[in-house]
């Protein structure tokens, strides 16, 4: 327990606490829109880079690909797993929209995990930036098919539905997706000495920039927590316990084929994350009518601040203690 509440002294971890509580005191602390934007772009410019730049030197081999299919399974798996159990608090279009969240992914948890990895100084594999990629696009196409096989209302419906492949192709060309696989690309791309070139850029100066990107998450995930109030206790029970189902499960099957802290970390925390930024931009445009009140205030609200605060220090004692069969 000792080393548990030790690990939660990350300073980038407290940052996003403190945003928590500027917003439940009322204080007027506020990070500029365009600023947060810029660092979000920087944040998974950085990781798609080092990643693309670690895999460069990585033979492929059967756990990257072992991987790259549980990342998929997960991505495929969940949402239709969270489909099923919220169907009968919510309308089928919700229903379809928390299940797309919960199987997607959330690019801060994931960068927030791999800067919880660097400050306990563990390392993680290159090819794990692909697996988060890979991981998008699945979830949101099940979730608006399921949407589409299950909602009667959809079925009487006479305004056109959008195709399939605008579906899939909207999913995978948002810009979170677009910018880390590009930085893959260019960061396997690039030489040693090239990488190393632009270090201090892509590596010094990442923890501050995390700092008060997470500070402004809370300050966001603060100002969503009220809204559960009025969703029902059922979706923050969801919220609160689906994710730690999904973190543990996503463990147990990667420590089959892994042996790394890192990687089986970020197997979990991608396993019990949920989007807030692709699954809103996609369902704005093709399930309109799903409510973003009820997934967001749950991605953001809930699940986001549990895996920052308790999931990633959990995960991480598990594994350190040797808890995982591998």
């Amino acid at each position: 327990m000792e080393s548990l509440l030790e690990n939660l002294t990350n300073p980038a971890l407290l940052f996003f606490i403190l945003g928590i509580i500027a917003i439940q005191i009322s204080n007027d602390l506020k990070i500029p829109d365009s600023s947060s934007k810029f660092i979000s772009i920087y944040l998974l410019l950085c990781i798609g880079f080092k990643g693309g730049n670690e895999l460069s030197h990585a033979p492929f081999s059967l756990e990257i690909l072992s991987s790259m299919l549980l990342g998929i399974g997960l991505a495929t798996v969940v949402p239709l797993l969270a489909f099923f159990v919220i169907r009968r608090a919510v309308n089928t279009k919700n229903a379809g929209a928390i299940a797309a969240a919960y199987g997607s992914v959330s690019a801060v948890t994931f960068v927030t995990a791999i800067s919880y990895l660097e400050f306990e100084g563990v390392g993680f594999d290159g090819h794990m930036i692909a697996v988060m990629a890979l991981m998008e696009a699945p979830a949101i196409v099940v979730g608006i098919l399921l949407i589409r096989l299950f909602d009667k209302e959809t079925e009487g419906s006479t305004t056109e539905k959008p195709s399939f492949s605008s579906v899939f192709n909207h999913s995978i060309n948002n810009a979170s997706v677009f910018l880390i696989i590009g930085s893959l690309i260019i960061g396997f791309l690039a030489s040693d000495q090239q990488a190393a070139g632009i270090k201090p850029f892509t590596t010094d100066i990442f923890k501050g920039f995390l700092a008060i990107f997470l500070l402004d998450m809370g300050i966001r995930a603060g100002s969503q927590i009220g809204a559960m109030r009025q969703n029902g206790w059922a979706l923050v029970a969801f919220a609160s316990i689906f994710p730690f189902f999904n973190g543990l499960v996503a463990l147990w099957v990667a420590s089959f084929f892994t042996a790394s802290t890192g990687n089986l970390l970020l197997f979990a925390i991608l396993a019990a994350g949920a989007s807030y930024i692709a699954v809103p931009a996609a369902f704005k445009n093709a399930v309109p009518e799903s409510n973003p009140g009820v997934y967001l205030s749950m991605s953001l609200g809930i699940t986001f601040p549990i895996n920052i605060i308790v999931g990633i220090p959990l995960y991480y004692h598990i594994i350190h203690h040797q808890m995982v069969v591998v």
